[in-house]
C-alpha cells in the first residue's frame, strides 16, 4: 500500500449505508465469528494478530469490547502497548512485543503496537530519520518472521478519525462521568501534533507495508466495528481450518 494521503480518506460511512442494517449485519458476522474462533482454538495450527493503531479518541477500545468480546476467552489475549518501562527500554524496542505474539490458536490484539517506536517518537524528535529506517526493517522483518514461521494471519488497521470528531470525544471524557476515567491531559497536548501524526503515519503505510494496512473510516462507531469484523471474518474463512477428528482425522463443520 503506497502514496496514501489520509485527507483524501473520508472517516465516514457513505451515504447509502443504513446504521441499522449495518448494525443487524455485524451481529450476524460476530456469531461466525465465535465459531471460528472456536475452530481456530481446537485445530492449533493458525494465530491471528490484529493491531489497532489510531489517534487518542479513535475508538481502539471499542474495537477490542464490540468485535471481540464475544469471544471465548481463553482463545483470546489483548495487550494495551503504554510508555515504555526502564527495563523495556533497556532492550530492542520490539524486544517487549515479540513474547506477546500469538501462539498457534490464538488471537492477539495489540492495542497500539510496536508501530509507537516509529509513529510518537518521530513526532516527539526522539527517533531521527536514520533510526526510522532501522526500525522499519526490524518491524517488517518481524512481522513476516512470525506470518511464515508461525502462520501468523496479521491485520493492521489504522482507525481513520477526523480531528473535528477527535476533539469532541475529548471533550465527552471531561463532562460523562461514565468516561472521565478516560481522561488524560497528555491527550489535548498530542493533538497539537496533528499534522505530523498524519505525515509519519502515511510514511509508516508506504514502507510497512509487506503486509498491508487497512484504513477504516471511524467517525461512526457501528461503520468502523462492522469493516473490522468483516475484515476479520474473511480471514479466519480463509484458512480452510477443520476440527481435529479421533486418531488425527479432521472433520468439517
Amino acid at each position: 500500500m503506497t502514496g496514501i494521503k489520509l485527507d483524501g480518506i473520508s472517516t465516514r460511512a457513505s451515504e447509502d449505508k443504513d446504521k441499522k442494517e449495518t448494525k443487524e449485519l455485524t451481529a450476524e458476522i460476530l456469531k461466525e465469528l465465535n465459531e471460528l474462533q472456536n475452530l481456530l482454538y481446537a485445530e492449533g495450527k493458525h494465530s491471528l494478530l490484529v493491531i489497532l493503531q489510531g489517534m487518542d479518541a479513535s475508538g481502539k477500545d471499542g474495537v477490542i469490547r464490540n468485535v471481540f468480546g464475544a469471544i471465548n476467552p481463553q482463545g483470546i489475549h489483548v495487550t494495551s502497548f503504554k510508555a515504555p518501562t526502564s527495563e523495556e527500554l533497556s532492550h530492542d524496542f520490539l524486544w517487549r512485543v515479540h513474547h506477546h505474539a500469538p501462539s498457534k490458536g490464538m488471537v492477539h490484539i495489540f492495542n497500539r503496537s510496536h508501530y509507537e517506536d516509529i509513529l510518537i517518537t518521530r513526532v516527539r524528535g526522539w527517533c531521527d530519520d536514520d533510526l526510522a529506517k532501522k526500525r522499519v526493517k526490524a518491524i517488517n522483518d518481524w512481522e513476516e518472521l512470525i506470518a511464515v514461521h508461525n502462520n501468523t494471519s496479521i491485520l493492521k488497521f489504522y482507525l481513520h478519525v477526523s480531528f473535528k470528531e477527535q476533539q469532541e470525544r475529548l471533550a465527552e471524557r471531561l463532562n460523562d462521568p461514565a468516561k472521565m476515567w478516560k481522561h488524560n491531559p497528555g491527550d489535548e497536548k498530542e493533538a497539537k501534533f496533528w499534522d505530523n501524526y498524519m505525515k509519519v503515519y502515511e510514511d509508516c503505510f508506504k514502507n510497512c507495508n509487506i503486509i498491508p494496512w487497512t484504513i477504516v473510516p471511524s467517525d461512526q462507531n457501528w461503520y468502523k466495528e462492522y469493516l473490522i469484523a468483516d475484515k476479520v471474518l474473511e480471514t479466519l474463512k480463509s484458512l480452510n481450518m477443520k476440527f481435529p477428528g479421533l486418531n488425527g482425522k479432521t472433520t468439517e463443520m
